[in-house]
């Protein structure tokens, strides 16, 4: 009984599949795969070439497919299954050779199950193998004709989409050197193109540069994503404030081979939530920071001085005769009076030191590192005098004097409100005692004084 390799391929498609899915599965993108997606296409290529093998061949057809040019599969201007396996694998991530490994296995599947079956080598059975061969080839052929067509249109369509993005888009070798780089980032950068290819964000002088190379190489060790922000002004002076997301290139054997960036310029953002922050953590007469500001700073110097075993010191103040000063000028004058009080404030003490209005006509201060008691009464003393001046605010000279309360930590108190507590108690106890001076709490009757 002579056998068509035909009528073969057809009754024993299942074990020559089974053969063929093992294989498969040692390929790295048809690992996750289905049987379906695995198979569906193997077997129409498989019973396309066999019904070619039943299709009469003329010399002219025979010469065609043995130079590649035949034509198997669908044919009325459909896709055969080689022309959707091989769009379906560059869909799926396949390389070019993991595609053509499929075409090796499912030749050798064929062969080695019809050779097995039937060793002897008639006229007949030669002739189908050659057939089956040219079918092969040109199936493969087709697959990649298709797979690169695929794979140029959506090379084009990528491209169109990083021209054409708004955002800056760079690819990054693993030395952290540019390869890649849009029109955006150029036009960002204020560089042509070839000028940043090759360079590294040390090389453009990017303020931001060491802290992006150190979160490239975090991307590279641990294959994962990275987001950040930095401030820079770059050439083009377009944004200060950026936002950025690092993420991994794989090759298709999952080892990194690149690090793909975008830019995105979040300065607006930034600035309406800093804006917002600032009105919600600052009195909007001063400028000072609020209660609510103070008392976060007050807890955080608390920590620290734990952390360090300094001391240090809060001041409660309330302003003497200011309320009439208000009644008497307005509040306008009483307003323009605050605003003058906050900057001699601030002018006596340090930059590291806070300076908060709690409400009112009440200020506070916060003495960070206060060693010994004779400074912070020289800070005191220096906040009366300067308090004590005239303050230019109507046509004559407006005076005011003030009434100053001054805890430590921890010999206190050793929470922040109850620091500010003791704080306000020995101003009361001050203003109780004549006003213009300083008392210190203290946890008996006895409050030390100072009077200007």
């Amino acid at each position: 009984m002579n056998t068509r390799l035909a009528d073969f391929i057809r009754a024993e498609i299942e074990p020559i599949l089974q053969a063929w899915e093992v294989f498969a599965k040692t390929i790295f993108h048809a690992r996750h795969m289905g049987q379906a997606g695995l198979r569906d296409h193997a077997k129409g290529m498989l019973l396309e070439i066999a019904d070619d093998l039943d299709t009469r061949q003329s010399k002219s057809d025979q010469a065609a497919k043995s130079k590649g040019s035949g034509a198997y599969g669908a044919g009325d201007g459909q896709e055969s299954s080689a022309d959707m396996h091989g769009g379906d694998r560059q869909a799926s991530g396949f390389s070019v050779m993991e595609t053509i490994s499929e075409f090796r296995a499912l030749r050798a599947s064929v062969v080695s199950q019809w050779t097995k079956l039937y060793p002897t080598v008639t006229e007949q059975r030669l002739e189908d193998l050659t057939r089956f061969h040219e079918a092969i080839d040109q199936a493969l052929a087709e697959s990649m004709e298709h797979y690169t067509t695929v794979k140029e249109m959506e090379t084009r369509l990528f491209g169109a989409i990083l021209v054409a993005s708004p955002d800056p888009i760079c690819v990054l070798d693993l030395e952290g050197r540019f390869s890649y780089a849009n029109k955006a980032t150029a036009d960002l950068f204020a560089l042509d193109p070839k000028a940043i290819i090759g360079q590294s964000t040390f090389d453009l002088g990017f303020s931001f540069a060491l802290d992006f190379q150190r979160n490239i190489e975090k991307v590279i060790a641990d294959q994962s994503t990275y987001r950040g922000k930095f401030s820079h002004t770059f050439g083009s002076g377009k944004g200060e404030r950026f936002q950025y997301l690092i993420a991994p290139v794989l090759d298709e054997h999952r080892n990194i081979e690149a690090t793909v960036c975008i830019f995105q310029d979040i300065t607006e953002q930034a600035l309406a939530e800093e804006k917002i922050w600032h009105s919600a953590h600052h009195d909007p007469l001063t400028g000072l920071p609020n209660r609510r500001l103070f008392l976060d700073r007050l807890e955080q110097g608390v920590n620290h001085a734990k952390r360090s075993s300094l001391p240090l010191a809060v001041l409660f103040m309330d302003l003497d005769g200011f309320k009439k000063v208000n009644d008497s000028l307005g509040h306008e004058a009483g307003d323009r009076l605050l605003s003058d009080v906050a900057k001699r404030l601030t002018d006596c003490v340090r930059e590291e030191d806070t300076v908060a209005r709690i409400g009112g006509d009440e200020f506070t201060v916060i003495l960070t590192g206060a060693k010994q008691r004779k400074g912070v009464e020289r800070v005191a003393k220096d906040i009366i005098d300067a308090l004590a001046m005239p303050f230019p605010i109507a046509q004559q000279p407006v005076h005011i004097t003030v009434s100053i309360g001054i805890s430590f930590y921890p010999q206190d108190a050793s929470s922040p409100l109850a620091l500010l507590e003791a704080a306000d108690q020995a101003m009361y106890n001050a203003k109780e005692s004549g006003s213009n001076r300083m008392c210190f709490y203290g946890t008996s009757d006895k409050i030390d004084r100072y009077s200007a």
